[in-house]
């Protein structure tokens, strides 16, 4: 019952929904400035659900990580359920917010494409020829809406540390993405997809890796020359430092809790730091 309670939990994508929640919330603890209105929150919570739910209602064949395919397979008809009751809840909280529409807008077309080349129809799988950069463009998406997007709808005059942050998150993100795109590789070859990590060698892909963890290494340090605390530029290197730990372990065991419980953790591991110490 333990287990398909928390397979629940993660499969059903409220776990990394509740991630992209915590991120914009960290963007408060860090900036005190920044009052970001309750509703974006609700938006970001459902709008990641209506997403990632539409994405997996898509997918029918996996190289790897066959426990969430089959979830996904035996669950069908709850993913469409939850893409319907994230469009109706990011909806519903986008009227509150729609003075910004905007810059949602362009959220959610962007959040569309990186889906696009899974939908059957030759438009969209066209687009598997292009997809190139499609582990640039999903870290994109992940900064844009857990970062720019949120500050943007905050009002706040830009500021230098929004960008050393939105770059730091950014890097972060991809390097987390590399891994993902490693495990997924044979997949994007069968389906056509195109992208660096299919075409780089083991050293290529070990090089690109290290190079995002050092460039996120470079601008979360910039943090602190823009302001941010000592304590605030350590805490959000950890989860750098445990991508790193993790990155020869995590190109051999694909295991679905490792990537989807434990690397899409990352991603929050310091503002859940941060709301632990602050809050």
């Amino acid at each position: 019952m333990l287990k398909s309670i928390f397979n629940f939990f993660i499969f059903s994508s409220l776990y990394i929904a509740l991630c992209a929640v915590a991120m914009v919330y960290q963007l408060h603890l860090l900036f005190a400035q920044v009052i970001i209105p309750t509703a974006f929150y609700g938006f970001v919570f459902f709008s990641t659900i209506c997403s990632y739910n539409f994405h997996w209602w898509l997918t029918t064949h996996a190289a790897n990580g066959t426990e969430r395919l089959q979830w996904a397979l035996r669950y069908k008809w709850l993913h469409l359920a939850l893409y319907f009751a994230g469009l109706i809840g990011s909806g519903i909280s986008f009227i509150l917010i729609r003075q910004h529409w905007f810059w949602i807008a362009f959220g959610a077309f962007v959040t569309f494409l990186y889906s696009a080349p899974k939908i059957p129809q030759r438009i969209f799988i066209g687009l598997r020829r292009i997809a190139v950069g499609k582990t640039i463009f999903l870290a994109f998406v992940w900064m844009y809406v857990t970062t720019v997007l949120p500050l943007l709808v905050a009002g706040n005059p830009w500021q230098a540390n929004f960008t050393w942050l939105a770059c730091s998150r950014f890097f972060l993100i991809y390097a987390i993405c590399i891994l993902f795109d490693y495990r997924d590789r044979e997949d994007d070859k069968a389906d056509g997809i195109r992208s660096m990590i299919t075409w780089f060698n083991e050293s290529g892909i070990n090089l690109l890796f290290m190079l995002s963890l050092a460039l996120f290494a470079v601008f979360t340090i910039a943090l602190y020359t823009s302001g941010t605390s000592v304590v605030n530029t350590c805490i959000l290197l950890v989860p750098g430092i445990v991508t790193a730990a993790l990155y020869k372990y995590a190109k051999r065991n694909f295991s679905d809790y490792l990537y989807y419980f434990v690397l899409d953790g990352l991603m929050m591991l310091s503002a859940l730091i941060m709301i632990v110490l602050y809050i």
